[in-house]
Parts: structure tokens; sequence; C-alpha cells
């Protein structure tokens, strides 16, 4: 079975970054599904903290709709941070009647036992054969798939969502290094993504609760800057005082942010590091989903997530970080990544990861797996099923990146 994997296409978004709002852009995807057995939607399917639902589904209805016209396999569709309120209709009425036992890893449902909008986008989506995946879906036996908006319960980079996730545990005095199953990370996340989506619901947030206000004093700090492609230089203004009131807001902002991360440590929602690059958010990304694996118990399988839109690990980084056996010709296995940058991780134990950029290639041997540029996807293309981990390390030995 061949699958395609794509994350954080965040329809309905209104800062309009949903590439595949477009059908020139979409008609590159529905390209790829040719040979393609079953396409997996990984999560932040829809942008719902920036209005109504009705909005979101509204703007996702042509992708659907042109996705059932061009593909008629198996669609399977995750939830993550972003469009989490999918799947809280289930969430919510699981333990209605008796104890449903704990969350698996996997469940496997039907579009109309979840939520009346995944039971419209199944039907958008006719003749695809549609699927509810949550947490996560097993994409084969050594291979799990998730959204990856667990991580924030471990990730180091002081982002909004890790700072609401962090306070939550405080409250219920139960701390993320004492997770160990995924009902521990729903209980963490789950209250927080909730009051945002009914902020969303009945008005359109500002840029505090929409995430715009997160980014704009992200690239003030400088975390836009290096390898990302985003430029963090403040906008000129050919107003002087106004140029001045900025730079002087800007120098503010950087002399006191370590301070109010030091400040976050003490008050238990840390550990937090001042640092907001890319490559930190990259670094912390991987590390922190390392620790979710572990703590899922996910054993010796790879991990593909999205969530956090950076690729890697690189033959660069740190061999720890790219989870090498730590010798010369360890395997690395691996996920094609386009736009929103998923990655490949293993769980405890030696990890081989690999994952690449938009517009780059794989190459595996005689394989060889391209990336669209400008396309905000995620490419997986899985070989013929194998049966254990072994094998599974030398289908992607000896694996390059290339522009």
């Amino acid at each position: 079975m061949r699958t395609l994997i794509i994350s954080d296409l965040h329809l309905g978004s209104v800062t309009r970054s949903d590439l595949l709002r477009r059908s020139e852009l979409r008609a590159t995807l529905l390209e790829a599904l040719d040979g393609i057995d079953r396409l997996v939607l990984l999560g932040d399917v829809l942008e719902l903290r920036h209005g109504p639902l009705r909005e979101a589904m509204e703007a996702a209805r042509p992708f659907f709709e042109d996705l059932g016209r061009a593909f008629g396999g198996e669609l399977v569709i995750s939830a993550g941070n972003h469009d989490h309120a999918l799947v809280e209709p289930w969430l919510a009425s699981r333990g209605g009647e008796h104890d449903p036992g704990p969350l698996a890893l996997e469940q496997l449902l039907a579009p109309a036992a979840v939520s009346p909008a995944m039971a419209r986008i199944a039907e958008w989506a006719s003749p695809a054969r549609t699927t509810v995946a949550y947490p996560g879906l097993w994409v084969r036996p050594d291979v799990y798939a998730t959204h990856g908006h667990y991580l924030d319960s471990h990730l180091t980079v002081p982002t909004l969502e890790r700072l609401s996730v962090g306070a939550m545990s405080r409250l219920l005095g139960k701390a993320p290094s004492e997770f160990a199953a995924a009902d521990d990370y729903e209980s963490a996340g789950a209250p927080v993504f909730a009051w945002r989506d009914v902020v969303a619901r009945y008005t359109h947030p500002g840029a505090a609760l929409n995430g715009m206000a997160t980014v704009a004093a992200w690239r003030t700090l400088g975390g836009g800057s290096g390898e990302d492609g985003y430029d963090s230089r403040p906008r000129r203004s050919r107003r002087p005082v106004r140029r001045l009131t900025r730079m002087l807001r800007r120098r503010a902002l950087i002399a006191g942010f370590p301070v109010a991360v030091a400040a976050l440590n003490r008050a238990g929602i840390g550990p937090l590091r001042a640092d907001i690059s890319g490559r930190e958010l990259r670094r912390a990304g991987l590390a922190a989903m390392g620790e979710v694996a572990a703590r899922l118990d996910l054993g010796d399988a790879y991990v593909v997530f999205g969530h956090t839109h950076r690729a890697g690990p690189f033959p660069r980084d740190h061999p720890r970080l790219r989870g090498d056996r730590g010798r010369a010709g360890a395997a690395r296995a691996g996920a094609p990544a386009g736009g929103s940058q998923p990655v490949t991780a293993r769980a405890a134990g030696p990890r081989r990861r690999l994952g690449i950029g938009a517009g780059e290639r794989l190459q595996c041997g005689s394989r060889r797996y391209e990336t669209t540029p400008g396309v905000k996807q995620v490419a997986w293309h899985a070989t013929p099923s194998p049966r254990t981990s072994s094998s599974a390390a030398a289908v992607w030995r000896g694996c390059s990146t290339s522009g």
C-alpha cells in the first residue's frame, strides 16, 4: 500500500496562508495522488482558531470536493491542536455511559460517529472512503503517525501553546515528566484548545489568540532569522518617529525576554529556554517528540509528525538529535516532507530520522522522492510493508538529500 501523508493545511486561515485553497496549487497535489492507495491528513487540516467553524468549512469544501473527484482510495483524517474541535464531540461522549478505558494510540472511527463536521467532510470527499484516526495512526506495524501537538508539553521554546499547556499541567498537579499515556496529554491540552475554539466560535479572535501576535513577537526577537527563510528585521517606516518607536520597543522586548523566561522557569512552567531561533524550534521539537514517543511507549517504531512546521534532523546536527546509533554506517529512516515540514523520529532506543524541506529531493538508493515547492504539504510514500524494524531500516539505508 502506498501512503501519502499531508499535515498542517490550516484551511480557512484568515492570513490566506492555506495555499491549497487555491485551485492551481491543489492541482499539483491531486496529480501526486496518482498511484496512491491511502491519503492521510495528519491534523490541523482546518484552521478553527481564526473564526467560526462554518467559515473554515466553507473554505475547505472546494479542496475536499476536488479531492473526491480525483481520489477514490482510502482517506484518513486526524486532528491537531488547531482543529481539535473536529474530534472533541467524540472525546466528550466516549465516557458518557461507561468507563471507556484509556485512550488508545489509534482509534479508527466512522466520521459520523465523531462529529457532524467530520460527516460533512466525508460526504464532500466521496467516493473516497473516509476514516477518522485519533490521536494517531499506525501507518504500518513499525510506523506511527500523529499530528505532534502532544510535544508542546515538553517543548523548551516558550510559545503561547507551550505556556498554556504548562500552566494547565500546574493546575492539574501533574508535571509532563509524569505523563505516561495519551489521556495525560489530552487532560493538559484539550482544555487549552477548547477555550480558544469557543472564542473563535462567536467572534474573530484578535492577534493575541489567533497566533499572529506570537509570530510578530517571534520575528521581532529574531526567531525568523537564518535557515527558515523568514526575515526577522523590522519593517522600515518612512516616518522617523514611528521607526524610532519600533526600534525602542524591539530593544525592550529583546532585553526583557530572557528575564521573563527565567521568571516562568521559577514559577514551575518550564523548563524553557530564551532561544527562539528557527533552528532551536526544530531541535526542541524533535527532542520533545522523542520524549512523547518514549512516554507513550512506542517502542522501536518510527514516528511521523508535523505541528512544528520544521524539517530535520539534518546531517550537520548532533548525532543524538539525528537519532544515529553513534557509530559509522548507522542507518537513518525518513519521510519526505514538504512545506509544513514534518519529521520522523524513533522512540526509546536507537533512533534513525530524516526530513527534507519543500522543493528538495530524498534519494534512497534507486528510489527518489520529490516535494512540491510552495505547497504546504507533507509527503511520505510507504514502501511495501516490512514486518520488522530491521527490514525497514534496510529500505532507507543510504538516503541523502539534495536541493
